[in-house]
């Protein structure tokens, strides 16, 4: 027991008073005389020792009553080192991650626990509270009534070591402070339990679920492409072992296009395809009906439509075939001759075709190797008799290997690599009665690129190295009937057709994403993102042909939006929160050593209000004081 004005129980000394005086005594009885000396005698012991008696009880009343008094004047009270604290600093961590959207007991988890801490939290100590996404400092309880229930769903997640370093940065830099921090989260695993530091207290009250079960569109993506069709592959995760089956829904601009059931089949992954139509641009998003955590149930993407690929064909020989071939709406071709080749149309083409040059000069080696580097497609077909050498320079800066002697000789062209990209999906199977071409001359080659077209001797006829091409032999007329094979279509059109890299469907929140956009700005013009809802400028750096847009924490939802110069619309863009929310894997917090663990925000609570409960007993030493008075009363007037 502790009082708070120590100083006064000095008064106890007080007591002694009515102690000697009772010790004393100070009056003599005095005797009268009275006939009967035998009764007088009976009722003078009688009395005296009742006198006695008597005396010694009002003195006991007395002298607790007036000790009652003094103790409660001097207020004792019993508290913890805590609730005797002066300084007190209190941090709320709430984690409202997507993982929190997980139903617990009483509903959502992070809706539960804002409503919880409504209710309990009381007082008028300022706190300081933050969020993975937003913080308030020295706040009084009400202003934090006011803002918590309004607190929404975050796609970020704190780790615990940035939960404690950001607590730190709200403390002040006082000395001899109780820091106290209160951790609400469901612990999701990020990392190891950090080491809590010696002056702080964490209160950790782990967020359970009531099952541990998820099902989520992980991700999607183009598993291939042609003229008319773009297969799109979506992949969808599962945690949970009671639902076998969830329908996949596919929605162009919000019109539902297709539907299809995924099976899982005890697997924990699964995978299901779409076909789209390459005719039109394509505002995607896929959705699944998953109630636990909603917000991976949707992806947004989108399938911008595709430009005009520029074909160049260099040529020394006939390009009728190249013409024939590229006379399509998708295609913007061109041609000239090796003597009036135009450098400066190079690097805005997508695919180069050389056609049969007899001699490939440094300087446009030069170029074709820069156009190359920049993400462009090159195509060589050597022409007979051509200078090697210059050839190989070109050769060799591309990873192709180098050519030797000619050889006249004629071969067949039988090895068809169906597992190439350039024939993936061209074929239904692997055809054997096929009506293969031939060459009458060819050259021999050292190379380490890819094969995807080869001689009946296995030596290579077409080959590979990232995205250039090189064929072994002249194609024209005289020297084989390649052009008249339904090969050479597949073969070149495909070249063109994937010098495009493929469209990058969607970009990550909270990732730094760098997005390059084929346009030309003004000296004050600028690029903005926007939807029907909100806008934003992003981060952009003018480049000569195009600007390089970056983005990480914008925008704030997910969802299709626009790119925009001023009101010119220019291409669809679409964001999406990351998937590592969707993975479920806590921590056990008990394995935090330095931690208090409450199993919820109410027992928190109760347990800080006792931790700082200040137990008063002066109110009782006062009753006592009135009952040892009304007993006094009671002696000195019914004793006898």
């Amino acid at each position: 027991m502790q009082f708070k004005h120590p100083e006064i129980l000095y008064a106890l000394f007080l007591l002694l008073i009515p102690i000697f005086i009772h010790l004393f005594q100070l009056r003599r009885f005095q005797k009268v005389d009275f006939t009967n000396v035998a009764f007088l005698k009976k009722v003078t012991i009688q009395t005296r020792k009742s006198s006695q008696l008597k005396k010694w009880l009002t003195l006991l009343m007395r002298l607790l009553a007036l000790a009652c008094v003094i103790i409660a004047f001097a207020q004792p009270f019993t508290a913890t080192k805590t609730a005797l604290s002066t300084k007190k600093e209190t941090v709320i961590y709430i984690d409202n991650s997507f993982s929190m959207q997980a139903k617990g007991a009483k509903g959502p988890m992070l809706e539960r626990a804002l409503q919880d801490l409504f209710d309990k939290l009381g007082g008028t100590e300022k706190l300081s509270w933050f969020t993975n996404n937003s913080e308030r400092k020295n706040v009084t309880p009400q202003d934090f009534k006011n803002e918590v229930l309004s607190i929404v769903y975050s796609q970020n997640q704190l780790t615990p070591s940035q939960v404690l370093l950001k607590a730190n940065q709200l403390y002040s830099k006082e000395k001899d402070v109780l820091k106290r921090l209160v951790y609400l989260s469901d612990f999701q695993q990020k990392e190891v339990f950090p080491e809590v530091p010696t002056d702080l207290i964490l209160d950790a009250v782990p967020l359970k679920p009531v099952k541990a079960s998820n099902i989520s569109i992980d991700s999607a993506y183009i598993a291939s492409k042609n003229a008319s069709i773009t297969q799109l592959k979506v992949k969808v995760s599962n945690t949970t072992t009671e639902i076998s089956e969830v329908p996949v829904s596919l929605f162009n601009k919000n019109r539902l296009i297709a539907k299809t059931a995924l099976d899982f089949s005890g697997n924990s992954n699964g995978t299901v395809t779409f076909d789209i139509d390459n005719s039109e641009e394509f505002i995607g998003e896929l959705q699944i009906n998953e109630p636990n955590i909603p917000f991976d149930n949707s992806l947004f993407f989108n399938i911008n439509k595709p430009g005009k690929i520029k074909v160049l064909a260099i040529n020394e020989a006939d390009g009728n075939f190249l013409q024939r071939l590229f006379e399509k709406e998708e295609f913007k071709f061109t041609q000239q001759t090796f003597k009036t080749l135009n450098y400066n149309e190079i690097p805005d083409q997508n695919f180069i075709v050389l056609n049969e040059l007899k001699e490939i000069p440094a300087s446009l080696a030069t170029a074709l190797q820069s156009f190359s580097d920049n993400g462009g497609s090159v195509l060589v077909i050597p022409a007979s008799l051509a200078d090697l050498s210059s050839y190989n320079n070109l050769l060799l800066t591309m990873a192709l290997g180098t050519l030797s002697e000619e050889k006249i000789q004629e071969k067949m062209i039988t090895k068809i690599v169906f597992s190439h990209p350039l024939f993936k999906d061209v074929f239904e199977k692997e055809v054997e009665n096929f009506q293969y071409p031939k060459v009458n001359a060819f050259y021999s080659v050292s190379s380490n690129a890819t094969p995807a077209i080869g001689f009946e001797d296995n030596q290579s006829f077409l080959l590979q190295k990232n995205k250039t091409y090189l064929f072994t032999a002249p194609i024209n007329k005289e020297n084989s009937n390649f052009q008249n094979s339904p090969l050479v279509v597949p073969t070149i059109y495909n070249m063109a057709l994937q010098s495009l890299p493929l469209p990058r469907l969607y970009y990550t929140i909270g990732q730094q994403n760098a997005i390059a956009v084929p346009v030309k700005l003004g000296p004050d013009e600028i690029l903005t993102v926007k939807d029907s809802t909100e806008q934003f400028i992003p981060l952009q750096q003018t480049k000569a042909n195009y600007v390089l847009m970056t983005t990480t924490d914008k925008p704030n939802k997910a969802g299709n939006y626009q790119i925009v110069k001023k009101t010119e619309f220019l291409e669809n863009i679409s964001f999406n929160y990351s998937r590592s929310e969707s993975e479920l894997q806590y921590l056990n917090p008990e394995d935090w050593e330095g931690a208090e663990v409450y199993s919820s925000v109410n027992d928190l609570f109760d347990a800080i209000e006792d931790a700082n409960a200040i137990n008063s007993f002066w109110k009782w030493f006062a009753i006592f004081a009135l009952l040892f008075l009304l007993f006094e009363m009671l002696i000195l007037k019914f004793y006898k």
